[in-house]
């Protein structure tokens, strides 16, 4: 785990709905230390029904699922990370805090919130499946002081963007692009969507605040245009 406070921290942002408009109040959570590794997972789904007078069974493609994310997140109030001070009742209200945005759903809806995960390259949009949390350090007391949370995610799409994933050249598909010398966010917004007055789209998207100084080799992301 990555402990340097100049880092870029994991983010996780909680929605009320599925086109990731509505924020959920008090719904981010920051991560205390980045993870060492996380873990994408795909599968296919194939048509295995057997045509009739034939003995052989031939797959047919039929949908490439939602991908899963899998990630560690560990919580330590022992006071060995410098930057993370410990606390009387231990790792409890981290967690706490933590669960109300990636556990708690949405009253209205009676569904998990759609949640937004952010760390350098990867930004993966999904809800949790499942989460275990494992204590393994105490005080004297017994309140806790380190933990880790194993959880797992499934990705999800917006319609607008499913549609559009049909035909890879459409300007809804989502896009990521690395920034090369010359680059104004303007310039590779009209390479993607074909105009540049999305740039600032983009630039909230991605949470560039100076978006005229564009750092080369960072990644950006383009998100589907918005529908009027």
């Amino acid at each position: 785990m990555a402990n340097d406070a100049q880092l870029t921290k994991l983010r996780v942002i909680a929605y009320k709905d599925p086109q990731f408009n509505e924020k959920v109040s008090d719904g981010e959570f920051t991560s205390l230390l980045n993870p060492e590794k996380y873990t994408f997972k795909y599968a296919i789904e194939s048509n295995n029904d057997q045509a009739a007078g034939t003995s052989d069974l031939s797959p047919k493609f039929n949908k490439k699922l939602p991908e899963d994310l899998e990630l560690d997140f560990l919580f330590d109030r022992t006071g060995v990370i410098s930057q993370v001070s410990s606390a009387e009742e231990g790792i409890i209200e981290d967690i706490e805090k933590f669960k109300k945005v990636i556990l708690d759903y949405s009253g209205e809806e009676h569904k998990p919130y759609y949640l937004i995960i952010s760390w350098g390259t990867l930004l993966f949009k999904g809800s949790l499946t499942e989460m275990s949390i494992e204590f393994k350090l105490f005080k004297p007391n017994g309140a806790p002081l380190r933990a880790v949370a194993k959880a797992k995610f499934k990705g999800f799409v917006e319609d607008d963007l499913r549609v559009a994933m049909e035909n890879n050249q459409s300007p809804d598909l989502t896009h990521v692009r690395t920034v090369k010398d010359g680059d104004t966010l303007p310039l590779m917004s009209y390479r993607i969507y074909g105009d540049s007055k999305y740039y600032l789209e983009v630039a909230r998207a991605n949470n560039i605040g100076n978006f005229r100084k564009l750092e080369t080799g960072t990644r950006i992301f383009f998100p589907p245009l918005a529908k009027n």
